[in-house]
């Protein structure tokens, strides 16, 4: 009798699970199918989920209205070297807060975390200023350079690094290792799915960065592809199957980040948040 109950509500969990997953992709579905119409099929009633006729042609009018070729190249290239540059700091201060012992240590990490609670749009001003006298407005370093300091990743690892027992530490000491040697062949390896985390996280804000890469960047050929794809609502606001290709596009790559990463993503976030 127990066993049968565990069985219904095991299928009960399923089903509701399946629906509810279902009402959630569906506007995904929508999306994909909408990029692969032609405009008379747009107005058909009732809907066609799947087109009669696969029709590429907005697709093809997406790289003609703006060069969105050059534009996800700039994004990738911003996105990857943000996310390699903001880790690497986060893991090497969360390395520093985590096992080395000095004076004001504590103090100094809750002074960094205070910096969490100041709203981004407050420091756009001072950034842009600073840039415009470094001579770095209309970049790719003023658009990534705010972003290479996180506090929020430096919290996130740091939680995961004081899991880490200090005896592998102790150990590595008494072989006659640096600092840096234990950092990079003992600590990294062992914050992996943190770190992975992290980097997951880093690149989707990266990549769907929009009001910052806007204020920087005025030539057309270094925009990122979320500035291009904002212009197309206004000329084309109504021709939906080109905005759904180009939103299409736009997930495209934080869709391949996520299943390469997935592995370690919940693993990392259950983790860094273990130990205060």
């Amino acid at each position: 009798m127990i066993h049968k109950k565990m069985l219904l509500k095991r299928i009960n969990f399923y089903i509701i699970a399946s629906l509810i997953s279902f009402f959630i992709m569906l506007p995904f579905f929508w999306m994909i199918s909408t990029s692969f119409k032609d405009a008379k099929a747009l107005l058909k009633i009732p809907i066609q989920w799947i087109p009669k006729e696969i029709y590429t042609g907005a697709y093809e009018k997406l790289f003609e209205v703006f060069p969105f070729g050059r534009a996800i190249f700039n994004s990738l290239f911003i996105s990857f070297a943000t996310t390699f540059i903001a880790v690497f700091s986060a893991a090497t201060a969360a390395y520093v807060f985590s096992k080395i012992e000095f004076k004001g240590r504590n103090i100094l990490f809750f002074v960094f975390l205070a910096t969490m609670m100041i709203p981004g749009q407050v420091t756009m001003i001072p950034n842009y200023l600073v840039l415009r006298n470094l001579g770095l407005l209309n970049t790719y370093v003023g658009v990534m350079l705010p972003s290479f300091f996180n506090a929020f990743g430096t919290f996130l690892l740091r939680q995961n690094m004081l899991t880490i027992p200090k005896s592998f530490s102790e150990a590595a000491i008494i072989d006659g290792a640096s600092h840096g040697k234990i950092f990079l062949k003992i600590i990294l390896p062992l914050s992996k799915p943190a770190i992975t985390t992290l980097s997951v996280i880093t690149f989707m804000g990266s990549w769907n960065s929009y009001l910052w890469p806007l204020i920087v960047l005025t030539d057309k050929n270094k925009m990122t592809f979320p500035i291009g794809l904002s212009l197309l609502d206004g000329q084309y606001s109504n021709e939906y199957n080109l905005l759904m290709a180009g939103s299409l596009i736009s997930i495209i790559p934080i869709l391949i980040v996520y299943i390469f990463a997935q592995k370690y993503f919940m693993e990392g976030m259950n983790v860094g948040g273990l130990k205060g």
